[in-house]
């Protein structure tokens, strides 16, 4: 069932109902007419190469110790690819040196989102915003992958570069 328990238009309770294969949340006022889809959310993902290796970085909201690809979301009428070094530039404050490539695209279910993402060669000085806590520099032939939706776009980008990755 929906997250929404009811209509964010008009109020009324929403109805379970299957519509297009799928459980979404229904406005019973025909007037109305809401319908909660519930489609993921589009997340751009950066595989950082750095001086001849990977950034990997840990947000505030972390434990310590855990580290991951740049993420951002993407923004109204934004191209992913340019959304992606926007997120670079932002979060790193390093330049993209030429345009993203793209890996692919991953669910990321737990947070109902759709990553795409990128690899990313840059240059610069390592500036961090105020999202990240701390950055780590991993040499591409000892890099690990988690296996979910951005440790899996690493893991391929790795493969198609000849490394081998092991999982975390």
């Amino acid at each position: 069932m929906s997250a929404y328990q009811f209509c964010p238009r008009c109020a009324s309770p929403l109805q379970s109902r299957v519509l297009g294969g799928f459980e979404r949340g229904v406005c019973p006022d025909a007037a109305c007419g809401f319908v909660f889809w519930d489609n993921p959310t589009p997340v751009v993902a950066a595989v950082v190469e750095y001086d001849g290796g990977l950034v990997l970085a840990r947000n505030v909201q972390w434990r310590p110790g855990a580290f991951a690809l740049i993420t951002g979301f993407l923004e109204k009428n934004e191209d992913p690819a340019e959304a992606v070094a926007r997120e670079v530039r932002e979060e790193l404050g390093l330049q993209a040196v030429q345009p993203p490539t793209l890996i692919g695209h991953y669910p990321f279910e737990r947070m109902n989102q759709l990553i795409i993402a990128y690899h990313v060669k840059t240059e610069g000085e390592i500036v961090l915003n105020e999202e990240l806590a701390e950055w780590r520099y991993v040499p591409f032939d000892r890099a690990r992958y988690w296996p979910v939706a951005t440790g899996l776009a690493l893991r391929d980008w790795l493969r198609s570069q000849g490394y081998d990755p092991q999982e975390t």
